[in-house]
């Protein structure tokens, strides 16, 4: 087996006369626990994820539209399935989430967001009941409390704000 020695150059053993100008530049060590280099190396990166959005207007617009969008699901869920304007809420809050589905799925910034993640969901599960078993049939009690639990993270992430509205 090999070993390797490595040796500075002739010219910068001492006793040498020094010629070069990089060799007279003083060089000091630093060291670092993990710790702060961790710490060191996380902040700027915080700072960039916990950013607002260049464009906020976007932000306020998807948190208004989410909210209105919740608050047709609680409509719903809770909704007597007795009342004959069940049928036509159903109705518009399929409508409604079609089009937030169709508006906010395709945005990258949003698919890391919780409440994006709990909305989605709650509305799938909605939308496959009523589209499965009709609109006047009723939610299992299972389903409903997993829905309402969703939409009830999802508001929580999103009175948070976008920075705290992540996984």
């Amino acid at each position: 087996m090999a070993s390797l020695t490595l040796s500075p150059p002739a010219s910068l053993l001492p006793g040498k006369p020094h010629h070069s100008p990089a060799a007279t530049i003083p060089t000091t060590a630093v060291t670092f626990s993990r710790r702060e280099l961790a710490v060191s190396l996380s902040l700027p990166l915080a700072g960039m994820l916990c950013s607002r959005p260049a464009n906020a207007v976007e932000d306020d617009e998807y948190v208004k539209e989410t909210e209105e969008v919740i608050g047709k699901v609680r409509t719903i869920v809770n909704m007597d399935r007795a009342d004959p304007n069940a049928a036509a809420a159903v109705a518009e809050l399929r409508e409604a989430s079609n089009s937030w589905v169709a508006k906010y799925r395709r945005e990258k910034a949003l698919l890391g967001r919780a409440s994006f993640r709990d909305v989605y969901s709650a509305l799938n599960a909605v939308s496959g009941h009523y589209i499965s078993f009709g609109p006047t049939a009723p939610i299992p009690v299972k389903r409903k409390t997993r829905i309402l639990e969703e939409v009830d993270t999802a508001e929580k992430a999103l009175l948070r704000g976008s920075c705290q509205d992540r996984y």
